[in-house]
């Protein structure tokens, strides 16, 4: 009887714990945030990434704050164009119903230019964290991803007093409603600059060593593309009603400058 009543027990306890596994397995989705740069005219734009965080609706404004990942890092935003990321965070998150993102930066942001270093200051409004409002829903057993388009240009001020400021500018796509448009842009002597306006925003990139180039993070629609040699002795080119479609690279070809 005693053996009898302990094997029962056991076969309640085990059944207790496989729907535990079910039930909290079913509680998750998945999130990954990557981050990605247009040019700049800087050497370099170093920022130290501390923490990632997101925010779940319904919770309270301070607590409510759930880390992705505490990643203590360096990133030269510089060195993130042409299809180049970096990912910020990638872990299972609970199912539900988010708002916000939080990066939580270091001390440790610079510029260079001209080979001289130049410390970033952090308005101290955002000294609690860079928060970007972006609604989604993380949905059981399916993977959220998404980019952080960092703005390396329009983030940094430079004051009357020479001091730069950092005030990041930061567009928030999701890969599900997104996608790219690539081509290669010839004579390399062009040192052109390739360009389109998302909304009131311009998402530029120029060239790697062999021409080839890519936009990132554009949302679904149609788009006019605008290559602006920095050689002038080439002239402008401008390509209207280029579709982008979600998840899908739009790829314009080889597109040859004219004198």
């Amino acid at each position: 009887m005693k053996k009898l009543l302990a094997y029962s027990i056991m076969l309640i306890l085990t059944t207790f714990m496989f729907a535990a596994c079910t039930t909290d397995a079913g509680n998750e989705g998945r999130i990954k945030i990557n981050m990605v740069d247009a040019p700049a005219s800087y050497d370099a734009v170093m920022i130290d990434v501390v923490r990632v965080e997101v925010h779940k609706s319904g919770s309270g404004e301070e607590d409510g704050w759930i880390v992705l990942n505490e990643i203590n890092a360096h990133y030269d935003l510089l060195q993130l164009t042409n299809g180049a990321s970096v990912v910020l965070g990638d872990r299972p998150l609970e199912v539900g119903k988010y708002t916000q993102i939080r990066l939580i930066l270091g001390n440790d942001n610079y510029v260079m230019e001209n080979n001289v270093r130049h410390n970033l200051t952090i308005p101290s409004g955002q000294q609690t964290g860079i928060k970007l409002n972006h609604n989604f829903d993380i949905e059981a057993d399916n993977l959220y991803e998404l980019y952080l388009d960092f703005n390396a240009d329009k983030s940094i001020n430079i004051t009357g007093t020479g001091e730069y400021k950092l005030s990041p500018v930061i567009r928030v796509e999701a890969v599900v409603t997104s996608g790219t448009i690539s081509g290669k842009i010839l004579p390399l002597d062009a040192n052109a600059i390739i360009s389109t306006i998302v909304g009131a925003d311009i998402v530029s990139t120029t060239p790697d060593a062999e021409g080839n180039f890519k936009l990132m993070a554009l949302p679904q629609g149609t788009y006019t593309v605008t290559i602006t040699p920095s050689n002038t002795a080439y002239a402008q080119k401008i390509i209207s009603d280029v579709v982008v479609t979600p998840q899908t690279n739009t790829d314009l070809g080889t597109l040859t400058l004219t004198p």
